[in-house]
């Protein structure tokens, strides 16, 4: 019944946190209530592309007798913002307005603001606070997937092992091995093939850039290490609690946050670094 009950808190935990990281970031869509005709519309603006996506902005309104326009501009530049009218399409489940715009490079960003006009006048959206997409590289499903389940269960391991730690479950020893065998697969030779994918890079944390998500996996990596050599011998269950923590802890940082980013005038591709919160 114990154990049950672990499984369980561990299984919701990793849901939660699971669920928090596909809602955060900032490559997740933005999302917005707007009303148009009176009738309120809730939007889903795209933050990310992929090389292999048609590249494109879309409006969930379904009342096509508005009118929209898509205002964009590379991100941190200088110039003037260009403009294409929505067009309104009609598909097999996708249905509203789209407007094109170019292509970037792999890591490549746009900003984007729009306007409506509908039977009450016209209106601008986001103008002040611009929504950002990020262009990557098309990752294959075989490479992604695995990814994803990988980082799911060694999250999953993790927490398991965490609360077996804290009330001293013999087993939190055994968790913890297949926490650090799972997470060495899914986030240090999976996790780097992905980036390579989508940005051309294997690794892009210390000591060669200023990642977040390579750095904090990484971080998560060497907790991890220590806990379970720390429980080679004795019984350490601090140290598991301690790694499972950080772990979570670090499942709270939006995904994405501080990734590779093309400078558009040296045309080098960097990282982030938290000084950028300042």
């Amino acid at each position: 019944m114990k154990k049950f009950i672990l499984w369980s808190l561990a299984f919701i935990i990793t849901i939660a946190a699971a669920f928090y990281q596909r809602s955060t970031g900032p490559t997740y869509p933005r999302r917005i209530d707007i009303t148009v005709n009176n009738t309120v519309h809730n939007l889903k603006l795209v933050r990310s592309l992929a090389l292999d996506e048609r590249s494109e902005v879309k409006l969930n309104i379904t009342d096509p007798t508005v009118k929209a326009r898509l205002f964009f501009k590379r991100y941190k530049s200088d110039e003037e913002y260009q403009v294409a009218d929505f067009k309104y399409r009609v598909e097999p489940k996708k249905e509203g307005f789209f407007a094109e715009v170019p292509q970037q490079p792999s890591a490549g960003k746009l900003q984007y603001y729009f306007e409506i006009t509908d039977s009450n006048g016209t209106r601008s959206y986001l103008r002040e606070t611009p929504v950002v997409i990020r262009f990557k590289g098309g990752v294959p499903a075989f490479i992604l997937i695995p990814h994803i389940l990988f980082m799911f269960m060694a999250m999953l391991f993790s927490t398991l092992a965490g609360l077996m730690s804290i009330i001293k479950y013999p087993l939190y020893k055994k968790y913890s091995i297949w926490t650090l065998i799972v997470f060495i697969a899914g986030g240090m030779v999976l996790g780097p093939i992905v980036q390579y994918y989508a940005f051309g890079d294997l690794w892009t944390g210390i000591p060669f850039g200023w990642d977040l998500t390579d750095n904090k996996t990484l971080i998560a990596l060497l907790f991890w290490i220590l806990a379970v050599v720390m429980n080679r011998k004795e019984d350490r269950p601090l140290y598991t609690a301690l790694a499972a923590f950080v772990l979570l802890l670090i499942y709270s940082i939006p995904h994405s946050l501080f990734g590779s980013e093309l400078d558009y005038i040296s045309g080098q591709v960097t990282q982030g670094f938290i000084l950028n919160f300042f």
